[in-house]
């Protein structure tokens, strides 16, 4: 048998691996043109929301959004068992353009339902894209492939965030918050198309077993993927933790915002800017940072490396909380989270088999990531009803308990991961 470099090698040289190679960045393309549009959602939907229902209802539309995306994971699973992945992959982008769209519609025509409608989606339409085209990269690359690629791959994306993140911080003050969701909806038109054509490039469509396209019409919230997959528990013990960490420092930046700058439109352009430095940012470590890290640094250092830095812009946060502090606190996270966290977290994937790639990763990183944003702001709402003042301080302590958690969970999860994958890894996927 050959090694596993070896085997890396043919697959590169092979034109069934440059076919899947090119997939691969074909979806990054793709993911590039959507993120694009995402950020002309991103920003006016806290904006339009805050104008709409106030600063202090943040907390409650956060805890009550996972309803909505589970709502929406439910239609997901439903149209995959139905379409399989390719046809639910365009659907879903679709009608993603289809429902901003809408949102859009009733928001210039001052229905205000149509903000927190707009706030809810956004919060689960790119991830649920995002995710899907990572199943489809997972189903291609094997892990040595995807030790070198996944930084660029997703470096490649984050030009498309960066481009609309900057043209949202040029543009929001002349033509308007709302008008950017048109932007949004648009973008999800080149999105599904090329998509498509990353799965006619890389060949046969990622197909289940018979017992696993069984188990998808039945169990459409894939639980019982978690029985038999104790890593996948311990996986989304690490994602509720990281979001609960993105909850509490997004809540703390939006208010210290929304009090140093009054102006909706102001607003958003701050907002854009912003996401452009995150997204810059990202980007040097996608493209210069993680490939060449994941190659001689294991997962496990990765992973236990990312929420130690953490600690120090949290304990910022809790000392000395202001705009600043909550900015960096909170770009710090997104940073690490689109770049060396996504890409090692992605590798965890590959070897197992379509039924944890296409249906239980969509459970634990479209559902798992807002409900522990959900958790943490219906928590934040309760203890506001009950007279609690939240603070940066407040909002910094609750960041230094999710890192403590999201620790914890680091070593049984990778720990399960390699008892698992050669146990019960998909074969294809071992080189």
């Amino acid at each position: 048998m050959s090694t596993g470099a070896n085997t890396e090698s043919d697959r590169g040289s092979s034109p069934a691996g440059r076919s899947h190679l090119a997939a691969a960045l074909l979806m990054a393309v793709s993911a590039g043109a959507l993120l694009c549009g995402y950020e002309f959602a991103r920003s006016p939907s806290n904006t339009l929301f805050m104008q709409s229902y106030g600063k202090e209802s943040l907390p409650f539309i956060m805890g009550i959004m996972p309803f909505g995306v589970m709502a929406i994971l439910w239609f997901y699973n439903l149209l995959l068992a139905r379409f399989g992945p390719r046809r639910t992959l365009f659907l879903t982008s679709l009608g993603s353009a289809l429902v901003l769209g809408a949102c859009f519609a009733a928001v210039t025509n001052g229905i205000r339902l149509g903000a927190a409608v707009l706030f809810i989606f956004r919060e689960a339409y790119a991830v649920l894209l995002i995710e899907q085209y990572w199943s489809f990269i997972n189903s291609k690359l094997s892990q040595p492939e995807a030790r070198r690629w996944n930084g660029p791959i997703v470096g490649i994306s984050s030009i498309g965030a960066i481009t609309g993140s900057l043209l949202v911080g040029a543009t929001a003050r002349e033509l308007g918050t709302g008008t950017m969701l048109l932007f949004a909806a648009a973008a999800c038109v080149p999105a599904a198309l090329i998509s498509d054509v990353a799965y006619r490039v890389g060949g046969s469509e990622p197909k289940p077993k018979a017992t696993e396209e069984r188990a998808s019409k039945h169990d459409h919230l894939a639980i019982g993927l978690f029985r038999k997959h104790p890593m996948l528990l311990w996986l989304l013990g690490i994602i509720l933790s990281t979001q609960v960490l993105s909850a509490a420092s997004g809540l703390a930046l939006n208010f210290a915002l929304y009090d140093a700058i009054p102006d909706v439109d102001a607003q958003t352009a701050w907002s854009g800017n912003y996401q452009a430095w995150i997204n810059g940012l990202s980007a040097v470590l996608q493209f210069g940072v993680a490939p060449f890290l994941l190659s001689v640094v294991s997962v496990r250092a990765v992973n236990l490396a990312i929420p130690t830095l953490q600690i120090a812009t949290c304990a910022w946060l809790v000392i000395a909380p202001s705009l600043w502090s909550a900015a960096i606190c909170h770009l710090v996270f997104k940073v690490f989270d689109y770049s060396l966290f996504r890409s090692a977290k992605e590798i965890l994937y590959i070897p197992f088999s379509w039924d944890v790639r296409y249906r239980a990763k969509e459970v634990i990183d479209v559902f798992g990531y807002r409900l522990g944003k959900g958790v943490a702001s219906l928590a934040i709402t309760l203890a506001q009803a009950l007279g609690v003042v939240f603070t940066g301080t407040i909002y910094g302590a609750v960041c230094l308990a999710s890192i403590l958690s999201w620790v914890a969970c680091i070593h049984p999860a990778l720990r399960h991961s390699r008892l698992e994958s050669s146990r019960d890894a998909d074969p294809e996927k071992l080189n």
